[in-house]
């Protein structure tokens, strides 16, 4: 359980920032626009790389146990850049997310969209395959809930945010929210490199 709820944390502390994607999935969210094949494939697609994030670097280390040092201390650090970003972007950013005007889109044209906002993304593979695959070594024979927890937060997240959009568009208009999120996130984020730097 330990080990899920790590997951389930960091994996939801790392999709809340806010991205193309998410605008993206908010706005569809907003407009009614084939919200659950949006969010249905971004959680899909967070939960195949978290796959392969927690499955390569399980076997890595195997191979090279001096990986697991090495990754601890590289998630730490890349944490530490995350929170300090999130800490900037709550002190200057006065950016609020609203639904584009825009006639609707045919779904195969919308899915394209959505596959598009998630893989051309070069974050979601330092999130997803190369952060919560070092982090995950940490919970050595626990690795798969470690993951699952992870992977279980893209769906709720997406899921959440889709179908909860029309209900948050008075909150998300108002740029005070954005720096408040921003503001929790870089206290988590700095909390949990302050764990992997410390070998908790």
């Amino acid at each position: 359980m330990h080990a899920f709820l790590s997951g389930f944390l960091l994996g939801l502390s790392l999709i809340l920032a806010i991205g193309a994607q998410n605008a993206f999935v908010l706005k569809q969210g907003l407009k009614g626009e084939h919200v659950f094949w949006v969010v249905l494939v971004c959680a899909v697609s967070d939960a195949l790389l978290i796959g392969v994030g927690v499955s390569g670097f399980h076997v890595l280390v195997e191979r090279a146990p001096w990986l697991t040092t090495a990754s601890r201390f590289a998630g730490a650090a890349f944490l530490l850049w995350y929170g300090a970003r999130s800490f900037r972007a709550a002190l200057r950013s006065s950016a609020v997310l609203t639904p584009a005007d825009a006639s609707p889109r045919a779904l195969l044209q919308t899915l394209a969209a959505t596959l598009a906002f998630t893989f051309l993304n070069p974050h979601v593979y330092l999130d997803t395959v190369v952060l919560l695959g070092s982090v995950s070594t940490q919970f050595a024979g626990q690795t798969l809930a470690f993951g699952f927890g992870a992977a279980s937060a893209s769906f709720v997240f997406f899921f959440s945010l889709g179908y909860g959009a029309r209900l948050l568009r008075p909150l998300f208009a108002r740029p005070i929210t954005w720096k408040l999120l921003e503001a929790l996130i870089g206290l988590t984020m700095w909390s949990l490199a302050a764990k992997l730097i410390l070998g908790g």
